[in-house]
């Protein structure tokens, strides 16, 4: 591999939606990296037709002469990561493998309009009175209201009620799997301990046995017919920090509980367990530092920010006794209480003191963050 054009933003191709790279290789020679990678952007209010000559297209584009290596560089075929070469060369102090653990959030098997429910009313007999999301996801169900035992009622929290520093939930979630056994409830169980709401499920049983997700049919097959999957204890776990799968950039946040309940996240979210809020906090806090996001930029394409990251983003374990830890875990807790009131100049300051400490800790200079920072901004 020679050189790279990057021509995804400017899209060539008329009504096709690929993405669109020029490579230029020589037969019978290895790759040395960094290699170099212009990235094509258009700009602001450009529009680029594709009968353009190149003479035309060029003042209607910027062009950033960047470097590419593998962001694993012991896995040549690891997915490359895209930077200024100084920048590349700062974030070898930052990439490489955390010492925490991402999962994936709760999968109903493609047929959330079942699962997925909103409270309509809680009664005196402490019955909750519930209606499924009928009409969420590509597959549409009748609608129910009925009474049900509230046991497996959780706050729901899915990918769009996600943003930098917030999240609340805006629906409920019936999560039918046992985390301890990873397998549906047993059904002579759910008769006697929980008979309304196996009598909600009883009347989507013939959906929920055509879902399409293997795994899930799988399960169904093992437990019962309303089988999740993606559950386990880390599921229930007191505090978590998620993230959306499909972001532009890293979008985190701690979430904890309401009500008593853990907040459940959906499949489009990823997670990470914590029994402390302190620690929790403290994940975020270097996850959203400027520094992890353009990691996580300069290599995700953004519909894929997966559990991954956090194989690729070096996080050490928390150090309750440690000041810097305590002061990153600090400011990640201000700029949620600051963007819960919308005070975003305030939370630019918080954020700004976040990428300082993430970079003390981290061990890059004031220069490599300044570095890291106009590359980020390069590809906002």
């Amino acid at each position: 591999m020679v050189h790279v054009d990057d021509l995804v933003e400017l899209n060539p191709f008329e009504e096709a939606a690929n993405r669109t790279a020029v490579f230029v290789c020589q037969k019978g020679r290895e790759t040395k990296y960094p290699v170099p990678y212009t990235l094509w952007r258009r700009r602001k209010r450009a529009r680029i037709g594709v009968d353009l000559a190149l003479s035309e297209v060029g003042g209607l584009v910027k062009r950033a002469n960047l470097y590419a290596q593998p962001v694993n560089e012991a896995e040549p075929t690891s997915p490359w990561i895209t930077a200024r070469q100084r920048a590349l060369k700062a974030l070898g102090k930052v990439i490489g493998e955390s010492e925490y653990q991402a999962r994936a959030g709760s999968y109903t098997g493609g047929l959330n309009g079942v699962h997925w429910v909103r409270i309509l009313d809680k009664r005196p007999d402490g019955l909750v009175v519930i209606e499924n999301l009928h009409d969420v996801g590509r597959i549409k169900v009748k609608r129910v209201q009925m009474a049900v035992e509230p046991d497996l009622v959780y706050p729901l929290l899915r990918g769009r009620d996600v943003m930098r520093w917030r999240a609340t939930p805006s629906a409920h979630i019936i999560v039918s799997q046992d985390p301890n056994t990873r397998m549906a409830y047993d059904e002579n169980w759910m008769k006697i301990n929980l008979p309304q709401t196996y009598a909600f499920f009883k009347q989507f049983e013939r959906e929920l046995w055509t879902r399409k997700s293997q795994v899930v049919r799988d399960l169904m097959k093992k437990s019962a017919f309303y089988a999740m999957y993606a559950v386990a204890n880390y599921t229930f776990a007191p505090f978590k920090v998620v993230w959306r799968e499909q972001a532009a950039f890293l979008t985190t946040a701690v979430i904890g509980s309401v009500e008593g309940k853990p907040i459940i996240p959906d499949h489009k979210l990823m997670l990470v367990p914590f029994d402390n809020e302190e620690e929790a906090h403290y994940v975020c806090a270097l996850l959203s530092s400027s520094i992890a996001q353009f990691v996580v930029k300069s290599y995700v394409v953004e519909v894929s920010t997966s559990t991954h990251v956090l194989e690729n983003i070096r996080i050490s374990k928390y150090d309750f006794a440690n000041p810097l830890h305590q002061e990153l875990a600090a400011l990640s807790q201000r700029a949620h209480e600051l963007a819960a009131k919308d005070e975003k100049e305030k939370l630019r300051d918080v954020e700004e003191e976040i990428d300082e400490k993430a970079a003390q800790l981290w061990g890059l200079t004031g220069e490599e963050l300044r570095e890291i920072k106009r590359s980020l901004e390069e590809l906002r």
